[in-house]
């Protein structure tokens, strides 16, 4: 059974950080290009942060999180990671995990609010 677990969400305050993690289990983990997507109330889902599969590990950035966000995977726990620092309020939305190669696979998301 494929899974996408999310963790790491919550409230922080404006300039703070977070860290999620997004654990996978049911496919090849190693195989399959890993992204953060997100989706704030009201808006369409956006792609925020992409790793590719094996070894290199190339990422790209959506311009809005661009030196504040950093993608990062773990294949031999099976895991991708978003470390998010210096949060604004326009971060707050579902932050969804995905994972695309040769099916497509979405976690169930985990809410990130930044509030004062």
């Amino acid at each position: 059974q494929v899974q996408l677990v999310e963790s790491g969400g919550g409230l922080v305050q404006p300039g703070g950080s977070l860290r999620l993690s997004c654990a996978a289990s049911g496919f090849t983990f190693s195989h399959y290009g890993m992204r953060w997507y997100r989706q704030a109330s009201g808006k369409e889902r956006e792609l925020v942060a992409a790793i590719s599969s094996g070894v290199s590990g190339m990422t790209d950035y959506a311009y809005s999180v661009k030196g504040r966000f950093t993608i990062s995977r773990d294949n031999s726990k099976n895991t991708t990671y978003l470390q998010m620092n210096s949060l604004k309020p326009e971060d707050t939305a579902v932050y969804f995990c995905n994972a695309h190669g040769f099916n497509i696979y979405w976690g169930q998301g985990t809410q990130v609010t930044v509030s004062s």
